[in-house]
């Protein structure tokens, strides 16, 4: 797809494409785009739950106040079932309904009808009216509550909206990202938020196929476009005339957001999808070189820590590279046991949680013959869960400095490889390590030139796993809170393998 630099006279268009609750993501981009790099767009569009952020952004909200909104959201606040339906059974007209929405979430969003219908920024609102069978583009200026639920309105899932007395839905299965109306209005570059999953992964089930079809129309319709866009533009490119007369250059950020479309009961699930939507952004605007201010921090509460110790042990081979270090023996023989007594240090967990390293800090030692015997770790740092390309792609990964008894640096790197297709079962993939050990205190991005000493396996045995449960202690202020920040922490960690190992029943975890 076609990207360009743009000028002083270019036009931009915002895209704010649909994607359900994964619109979270959306919010941390604009963060970023708006706030951090300081962008302005002489047009907005959007479809679907992409409208959520375009009220809020045509209510003049900064890109971190439509962030927090999404940060703060409650989810459960905003569930409705509708219960007189479900009497009817499949002739219900919805299972749920909006009215959640609409007396808890938009208040709390602070959204407010008068100013975004007063806005003097260019915007578009995609609806579908059912009774004439044609896509309605409303301009802020005619928005109000009744058709921003309209437009977010899945059949099955929400009733439809009677707008002067004609029927309207979510315009997705028309459009997800109106970029016909974007360049209709002069806009050359096109700069389009896309969290649409393309994984091409097919789950059976009601919830999971009717979302694969939306992903289909959706997804079909955004590549019809770029072939559109592409072609148009390489008949300029060759001195011709294109489609649209002038060269389009899209700039869009695209990603696999592991947050359900719809079911979700975790308001740390939407942080960690803000939060994920700040990184990726920045490290996007990185890439295309756009300037950015002073990133702006991460917001969090604070004050609650965490920590738990696991052992763990096994054996490590010394090869070719260990030859000639003094703390290896030439006759000591191969394998070694090597295990690790090690505490993991989150100080702060509401930071842990939600930002996508999901860093901690370790402290503990390390048990070898082959060097030295006990060794402490002198600096030691602990990621969980952290996405290598793909949300169902997880590692953990341990990074442990210290010095043997001759005096050598030496850091152990390992990682545990939380990945179906790796086709471990989830107690090997959670409880097995795979270690090396290098020459030097090597940082994160130093391995690749690393000589490596030694390469083994340790794991986790289930006494020591249980010992692990029960090593776990929070500070906080009250035993409630306590007890909270241990049940957030078992929430992440047992949601990050619903998200590997039990996408067949639910396409992401809920909680």
């Amino acid at each position: 797809m076609t990207e360009g630099q743009g000028g002083d006279d270019t036009r931009r268009a915002l895209i704010l494409a649909g994607g359900g609750l994964k619109v979270a993501f959306q919010a941390g981009v604009l963060q970023v785009w708006l706030d951090e790099a300081g962008l302005r767009f002489d047009h907005a569009d959007g479809a679907s739950g992409g409208t959520f952020n375009l009220a809020m952004y045509c209510q003049g909200m900064s890109g971190r106040r439509i962030a927090d909104n999404w940060r703060n959201i409650r989810p459960l606040k905003g569930v409705t079932p509708n219960w007189p339906q479900y009497l009817k059974g499949p002739y219900g007209a919805s299972l749920f309904t909006l009215d959640g929405y609409r007396r808890n979430v938009f208040p709390d969003w602070g959204l407010d009808w008068e100013k975004i219908r007063a806005t003097d920024r260019v915007a578009t609102f995609n609806l579908y009216d059912f009774s004439r069978n044609e896509l309605e583009m409303l301009t802020a200026d005619r928005m109000d509550e009744e058709r921003l639920a309209a437009a977010v309105s899945l059949p099955m899932w929400f009733p439809p909206v009677t707008i002067d007395g004609r029927t309207h839905i979510d315009a997705v299965y028309v459009t997800d990202a109106n970029i016909g109306e974007a360049i209709r209005r002069g806009c050359d570059e096109l700069w389009i938020i896309w969290t649409v999953s393309q994984r091409q992964r097919w789950h059976d089930g009601f919830v999971a196929e009717y979302f694969q079809i939306i992903e289909t129309a959706a997804n079909s319709r955004l590549r019809e476009w770029q072939r559109r866009i592409d072609a148009s533009n390489a008949a300029i490119r060759e001195g011709g005339r294109g489609e649209f007369e002038r060269p389009i250059a899209v700039r869009m950020l695209q990603c696999e957001v592991p947050l359900n479309y719809l079911i979700n009961l975790s308001r740390d699930r939407f942080r960690q999808a803000v939060e994920l939507g700040v990184h990726k952004a920045r490290a996007w605007c990185a890439e295309q070189g756009i300037p950015l201010s002073a990133p702006l921090p991460c917001p969090t509460a604070g004050g609650t820590s965490l920590r738990f110790s696991e052992r763990m042990t096994g054996a490590i081979a010394f090869g070719s590279a260990a030859r000639g270090a003094p703390a290896v023996s030439k006759d000591r023989p191969a394998p070694e046991r090597l295990s690790l007594r090690l505490t993991v240090h989150i100080d702060e967990l509401d930071r842990f949680l939600v930002v996508p390293e999901h860093p901690a800090t370790i402290s503990g030692q390390i048990h070898c013959d082959a060097l030295g015997g006990r060794c402490e770790v002198e600096s030691g740092s602990f990621n969980l869960f952290v996405e290598e390309g793909d949300p169902e792609h997880l590692r953990m990964r341990y990074r442990l400095l210290f010095t043997d008894r001759a005096g050598h640096p030496l850091t152990l790197s390992g990682d545990k490889t939380v990945d179906e297709d790796s086709g471990q079962g989830l107690w090997a993939a959670t409880t097995t390590l795979y270690t090396r050990i290098l020459r030097g205190h090597v940082a994160a991005g130093g391995e690749t030139d690393a000589e490596v000493v030694a390469t083994g396996v340790v794991r986790l045995r289930l006494p020591d796993f249980i010992c692990e449960l029960a090593s776990f202690r929070v500070r906080s202020d009250t035993a409630r809170s306590r007890l909270a920040a241990l049940g957030r922490f078992g929430q992440f960690f047992a949601g990050r393998l619903w998200d590997v190992y039990l996408q067949e029943v639910l396409a992401w975890s809920p909680v």
